[in-house]
């Protein structure tokens, strides 16, 4: 049975894919912070473990918990927005760029040495959850510069990522879900967390398609760094 590591799995977008994983008969292993996290991904005969992905403490904890585990897929999901009003006029204080940035970027650099030794045995593959918001080459605006800022830094993670690990047999993507009606996303957005999943997991499973070191939208569209 594959397996497959979800960090950030205990709703929205993340708790789809556990939850078509599950259905597909893989087993899971989802990350959650909250005892109501814990109990939704429960429900779907997850494996769950406990993870604040901003405290270096848990993280260790939670690589000491995986180690030895064989994983087919390991995917880090776990992010925040930030200020929604943020832009270059109106720049963030100290300790929201901390908070999205230590979520969004700091989290993904410890992670990825946890999990890519794991994913190496079945060559398989890490799959960062970004945001076409963090291409620079597609920017438009400066709405949401702090979240743009913290994807675009994310980015790069993924991609030196796929440097270090690609000769290890580590496929490492960067993907797009969409504006994805979550609590991130809000109710206005416009594609539904099962249908960003659905999508994204095509990309996941198609290699031949979709090679290592890309950065795709859910639907398969490659996007520009």
């Amino acid at each position: 049975m594959p397996v497959a590591l979800i960090v950030g799995a205990s709703r929205g977008i993340g708790l789809a894919l556990a939850r078509q994983y599950r259905a597909d008969g893989w087993d899971v292993i989802g990350s959650h912070r909250g005892q109501d996290g814990r109990q939704r991904l429960q429900a779907l005969g997850a494996r769950v473990l406990e993870l604040d992905v901003r405290d270096a403490g848990a993280c260790a904890a939670f690589a000491a918990e995986l180690e030895g585990q064989r994983l087919e897929l390991a995917v880090i999901n776990a992010g925040v927005y930030g200020p929604r009003t943020a832009s270059l006029k109106e720049p963030p204080d100290a300790a929201q760029f901390d908070r999205v940035m230590h979520t969004n970027v700091l989290a993904a650099m410890r992670l990825a040495p946890i999990v890519a030794p794991l994913l190496a045995p079945a060559r398989g593959t890490l799959a960062f959850v970004s945001s076409r918001m963090g291409s620079i080459a597609g920017a438009g605006g400066s709405n949401g510069a702090l979240y743009r800022a913290s994807k675009a830094a994310l980015n790069m993670v993924a991609r030196l990522a796929h440097l270090e690990y690609a000769g290890h047999g580590v496929r490492v993507l960067a993907l797009h879900p969409g504006w994805v009606r979550t609590d991130m996303g809000g109710p206005g957005a416009e594609v539904d967390a099962d249908e960003s999943a659905a999508g994204m997991r095509r990309v996941i499973g198609d290699a031949a398609t979709f090679p290592a070191g890309g950065f795709f939208d859910f639907r398969g569209q490659p996007l520009a760094w």
